[in-house]
């Protein structure tokens, strides 16, 4: 296989109101430069797809919102890592949270 991903902390347990950083890391068995992924934040449950981007795996991305489905959520991407970040979180974002990386042709 071409690409490993990883998420830590396998679980967690916060308060209401805390920031909670969600990382997930990549790791590729080709050219990394090159590399155009597309990476997806999901949560188990009726919300699906929270946040997703396409990145080129050595090119950072600053931490940038994600769309309406995560309203506070951002997004950000330092090769090989990226992190989730919920603000503030509530008793209704518990759930399983899932990194999902594809490399794109």
């Amino acid at each position: 296989g071409a690409l490993r991903v990883t998420q830590e902390p396998g679980e967690l347990q916060v308060t209401a109101g805390d920031t909670v950083a969600l990382e997930c890391r990549v790791a590729l068995e080709v050219a990394e430069g090159e590399a155009l992924l597309r990476m997806e934040w999901l949560r188990d449950g009726a919300l699906g797809v929270l946040c997703v981007t396409r990145l080129i795996f050595g090119i950072p991305l600053p931490p940038s919102p994600c769309p309406r489905q995560a309203p506070g959520a951002q997004l950000a991407w330092h090769p090989p890592r990226a992190t989730l970040s919920l603000p503030q979180v509530q008793r209704n974002d518990s759930g399983r949270y899932l990194c999902r990386v594809t490399l794109e042709i």
